[in-house]
């Protein structure tokens, strides 16, 4: 059925079919140009999305992307560019590794210069899905007042539920780290930290009512493609109990099953039974407080409070 309805992949305000039948699961990044084979089937209609501009040689179009991804474009041995040049009758630039830039197509026919910058935006597209979330939009939640109320909750929980399976203090948030998730972001240079802060700024200037604000903060981004949909209204939550954390306190809920290097895993733990805490702690109050400001936190860091370390943020007061 994978035939009969293909993922769809939204570029530019476009949107293209991901072709299910050739695509392979690869286990080393050096074979990743092999993933180009069965990558999608490309609209054969004209793209007034991009910019491409005419040159006494022909046609040209840049394609700005974080360096951590152009490997992906050249391939192994530079197969994957060479195979773009070829199918598309272009010429493609990549700056060196490490090397922040542009990439340059360039071509004597605009239709197919067109195309080349297509199939590199799905290429980059899909292999950015692949990288671990590197940043999160949130709430920060540090007023004494509901880390006190959160202290309060753990204390109770213990006192009348620590007979129940799985429950003890190791599976309890930081009540320093206490945040509403708005979204996880996989930003992977400074341009992009400092778009993310830009797009911020727009948001606070456009949208006021709380529910409008997150779900239209999330639909920006997810535009933007620094953010992948998984739902259509956000689910404001705050983490309070998560086994992941009887390991890793650092660990941040179901976004912590990937490795280094982007690969999705399982992780054994044991559950815990949350039936009483459920029961006897469902109209417990953590207090209150005003949501002054959304912020851009960077995983795995601590400031000097305690809490992530913010990339940038926007306040509202």
């Amino acid at each position: 059925m994978e035939v009969l309805r293909p993922q769809l992949i939204k570029i530019g305000g476009r949107v293209y079919r991901k072709n299910p039948i050739q695509e392979q699961t690869y286990q080393h990044e050096e074979e990743d140009d092999g993933y180009y084979q069965g990558l999608m089937e490309c609209a054969e209609e004209p793209c007034e999305t991009y910019e491409v501009v005419q040159t006494p040689q022909g046609f040209r179009c840049t394609v700005k992307a974080p360096s951590l991804l152009y490997k992906h474009i050249v391939g192994k041995r530079g197969d994957t560019r060479k195979k773009l040049e070829v199918e598309t009758k272009t010429s493609i630039s990549i700056p060196k590794p490490g090397q922040e830039g542009e990439i340059v197509i360039t071509g004597q026919h605009r239709s197919g210069v067109i195309s080349a910058r297509t199939r590199i935006d799905v290429l980059l597209l899909t292999f950015r899905r692949k990288q671990p979330f590197t940043h999160f939009l949130a709430f920060f939640l540090n007023e004494a007042e509901v880390q006190e109320r959160f202290l309060k909750f753990q204390e109770e929980v213990l006192e009348k539920c620590s007979m129940d399976h799985g429950v003890d203090s190791s599976i309890f948030q930081n009540p320093k780290k206490l945040h509403l998730t708005i979204g996880m972001l996989v930003l992977l240079s400074e341009q992009e930290i400092q778009q993310t802060c830009e797009m911020l700024q727009q948001c606070k200037e456009e949208f006021i009512e709380l529910q409008e604000l997150v779900d239209r903060v999330l639909e920006r981004f997810q535009a933007s493609g620094l953010i992948v949909k998984e739902w259509n209204s956000v689910k404001l939550h705050a983490t309070v109990m998560n086994t992941l954390f009887r390991k890793d306190p650092n660990a941040e809920g179901r976004y912590n099953l990937y490795t280094a290097d982007g690969k999705y895993i399982f992780k054994e733990r044991e559950s815990f039974d949350g039936r009483n805490i459920l029961k006897l702690f469902e109209n417990f109050s953590f207090g209150t407080l005003k949501l002054n400001s959304i912020h851009i936190s960077q995983r795995f860091t601590v400031d000097s409070f305690g809490n992530y370390a913010s990339c940038g943020q926007i306040d509202f007061s």
